[in-house]
């Protein structure tokens, strides 16, 4: 399974961006997608995930209220709504995907907010 990002961008605290994930290849073997974030100087932190059909949907505790996940199926796409934003948020975002035993990353995608 191949993963594109893309969507992100600077803003200014309290905008919004919208993230794109584009999965290809093998998408019927993907379990669950989700996106982590890396900010400089720090460890990578899960952000939100969505299980293949929706019946589970976590975010991180920083995120919730703010940031929703989704996915379009007929595109292959996921997508995390991210409002509210805060300088905090500045990271190279990433998509993933999991399947049963193996785990794909995008590229990563910048995303800065400015006080």
């Amino acid at each position: 399974v191949q993963l594109v990002e893309s969507g992100g961008g600077l803003v200014q605290a309290g905008g919004s961006l919208r993230l794109s994930c584009v999965a290809s290849g093998s998408v019927f073997s993907i379990n669950a997608l989700g996106w982590d974030r890396q900010a400089p100087g720090k460890e990578r932190e899960f952000v939100a995930d969505t299980t293949t059909g929706g019946s589970r949907t976590n975010y991180a505790d920083s995120v919730k209220g703010r940031f929703t996940i989704s996915r379009d199926y007929a595109k292959n796409t996921m997508y995390l709504q991210m409002n509210s934003l805060k300088p905090e948020d500045t990271a190279v975002y990433y998509c993933y995907a999991d399947g049963s035993t193996w785990r794909s990353w995008g590229q990563g995608t910048q995303v800065t907010v400015s006080s």
